[in-house]
């Protein structure tokens, strides 16, 4: 049985601007259609009324809160005694958050189950005054909970792979990316998060958050897509859920100007359970990888046409 701490539940109010919104997406290189102020007009039955908050942004925000909770309740030093060395995400997508909206992130006790592989884990959700926005579990793991089996080592040197090219005799499509304090910087800002606590150059500070490298998905997955002639006004695809698994220790080590090479595979058409109605979702696996050959992250990312969702609320 997992033992339950003793800590109250967190509640933490913050409101989220269009300013928080650019930054984000523009450290992570993010040209949704849907977190531009311009251009979400364009989205053919865009029911949002406007631009929206990025997944990975909302992330961050989770992952910046959990940081402060860990800390006022002493479970940093639990972490590192059971050498909990991966983070995880189970988050599921059940709104947005649009500009100028106020946001709860609720964080609920935490629940220490010791096993093969022992897990902390919080339950957290984050809501606006309609509702929930995103629910789900962050989990710290002595092994990664999402594509665990995964072998990479067949894969030739991604140094010398083609950005935005599809590695041979695969299905596999390459996007190059480097980390940049600035651009994490932004992204935390933001986040809503204090970038102090990650960077500060007069105290030699460096410490990417976990879900920056791991917000560079939503780039790597778009660049596919233009790369595939996707319509991005007509045929839009919003975030359904977000499974992740990052290696805390490699991040830990990540510098600027380090490269980071993402994988995107094709995706897995799945039909969801009954209370989807049956809607199709595409299920794409996603990996960050150095340049030795270590897996920085591993993801399930699935996603779902607009309008099958507009469809399924009629």
């Amino acid at each position: 049985m997992p033992t339950t701490m003793s800590q109250p539940i967190a509640h933490t109010q913050l409101t989220l601007l269009q300013i928080h919104i650019d930054a984000a997406r523009n450290s992570t290189d993010d040209f949704n259609l849907f977190h531009d102020s311009k251009k979400w007009q364009r989205i053919n039955g865009n029911p949002f009324a406007g631009p929206i908050a990025l997944g990975f942004q909302l992330e961050c925000l989770i992952e910046d809160q959990l940081r402060l909770y860990r800390q006022r309740h002493s479970e940093t030093d639990l972490i590192k005694e059971h050498g909990l060395g991966f983070s995880n995400y189970q988050i599921s997508f059940a709104s947005v958050v649009k500009p100028g909206e106020t946001v709860q992130v609720e964080i609920k006790k935490s629940q220490l189950k010791q096993s093969d592989n022992t897990t902390l884990s919080n339950r957290i959700a984050i809501k606006n005054e309609n509702g929930i926005v995103i629910f789900g579990f962050k989990k710290e793991s002595q092994a990664p909970l999402f594509l665990s089996g995964t072998d990479l080592s067949s894969l030739p040197d991604l140094s010398q792979q083609a950005d935005r090219s599809y590695i041979e005799g695969s299905k596999l499509f390459y996007k190059r990316k480097y980390m940049s304090t600035g651009h994490a910087k932004n992204f935390l800002s933001g986040s809503l998060a204090d970038q102090s606590a990650y960077f500060d150059e007069l105290e030699d500070r460096v410490r990417f958050p976990e879900t920056y490298p791991a917000g560079l998905i939503s780039c790597a997955l778009l660049e596919r897509a233009l790369n595939n002639q996707h319509d991005f006004e007509n045929e839009p695809m919003v975030y359904t859920s977000h499974n992740i698994s990052i290696d805390r220790e490699l991040t830990k080590g990540l510098r600027s100007n380090d490269a980071l090479h993402l994988l995107v595979d094709e995706p897995t058409l799945i039909t969801m359970d009954k209370n989807s109605a049956g809607v199709s979702q595409y299920l794409h696996h996603c990996y960050g990888v150095l340049d030795d050959g270590s897996i920085l992250f591993r993801a399930e990312i699935t996603m779902m046409p607009l309008a099958a969702i507009l469809k399924a609320r009629q």
